[in-house]
């Protein structure tokens, strides 16, 4: 059976494009439709991304607007103010972002009910909150990029500290895609051997050395704004995870911000959980045991969340 994939991208700024790249170089989509503000830009990006179709194989980009995402199976959201500055933190664009996110949400509903939405615009985790509060679909088919790139940071980190393959480290941040994130020490593995009982490699557990890997996975976004200002390359390729994940319905374990939903005493709130992630949106939860620490650790995190989003009507 031949089916066809259409992936939709509204906003197609730094992260949209970056999206659209990593999509068509790695022939995830059959079709891609590039929706912005900006037609002449999405057009441009689109004529651009075409000429390398000989390279890459048959995938059709285009620009359109919302009514031609009608057959789209997943839509990324990644349309938005971005940050003014690296001192900027993410949840000071919420304000900005909601309005800009009510008129968007709207018109999916209306042209593109039956897709799978995907929030990349930040602050995620709010913004993947008020997209399920504006939006008729299912909670399950609406996720935010949440802090699968920090677990990529901190995953790519701790395996150049080891000097191992990061595909091999297994480590999650949890929580908010931002400074109240949590690492996951408990847990966290290398070859089924849990870091923190070392040594790994020869290499043993440094307390203070792991504290600073997390600090740079976790300021990272500021330090690269800082230096090319702004983050697009790692966003995109995450993006193309999580598509393929939905497309390929794989079921994977990915940190996704999702509504709580009770889990670990968090409600009415999205923030990055382990979820199992499949052509229907989220098909499952795990919920590891955590220390302590790190449930305090969450449950703070949520709680920030929750009050950045006081006094904003949806």
């Amino acid at each position: 059976m031949i089916q066809r994939r259409t992936i939709g991208i509204v906003g197609i700024g730094n992260v949209g494009k970056a999206a659209a790249y990593a999509l068509f170089n790695q022939r995830l989509a059959s079709e891609i439709i590039l929706n912005d503000l900006d037609h002449k830009r999405a057009e441009g990006e689109a004529m651009d991304l075409m000429h390398g179709q000989m390279l890459v194989g048959n995938v059709t980009a285009r620009a359109g607007d919302y009514a031609d995402m009608a057959d789209a199976q997943l839509i990324v959201i990644s349309a938005g103010a971005s940050q003014k500055s690296p001192d900027e933190t993410r949840l000071e664009l919420l304000e900005r972002n909601v309005r800009i996110f009510e008129q968007i949400v709207a018109q999916l509903d209306e042209h593109a009910p039956n897709a799978m939405l995907v929030v990349a615009t930040n602050p995620v985790d709010v913004l993947t909150y008020v997209t399920q509060e504006l939006s008729e679909r299912p909670d399950e088919r609406i996720i935010g990029t949440g802090t699968l790139l920090d677990t990529a940071r901190f995953r790519a980190l701790l395996g150049r500290h080891y000097g191992v393959d990061p595909r091999s480290v297994h480590a999650y941040i949890l929580g908010e895609h931002g400074d109240s994130e949590v690492p996951i020490w408990s847990n966290a593995t290398i070859g089924n051997q849990r870091i923190k009982e070392g040594p790994i490699s020869g290499i043993d557990f440094d307390e203070a050395a792991m504290q600073q890997l997390f600090e740079n996975a976790r300021d990272a976004a500021y330090q690269i704004i800082e230096r090319k200002g702004h983050t697009d390359t790692a966003i995109g390729v995450v993006i193309a995870r999580i598509v393929r994940a939905v497309i390929e319905d794989q079921r994977s374990v990915l940190p996704m911000s999702v509504r709580a939903n009770g889990a670990y005493g968090i409600d009415d709130v999205c923030l990055s959980l382990p979820a199992v992630v499949g052509r229907h949106g989220i098909a499952g939860r795990v919920t590891p045991k955590l220390s302590a620490a790190e449930h305090e650790g969450l449950q703070a995190s949520a709680t920030v969340l929750k009050e950045s989003r006081e006094g904003v009507t949806v």
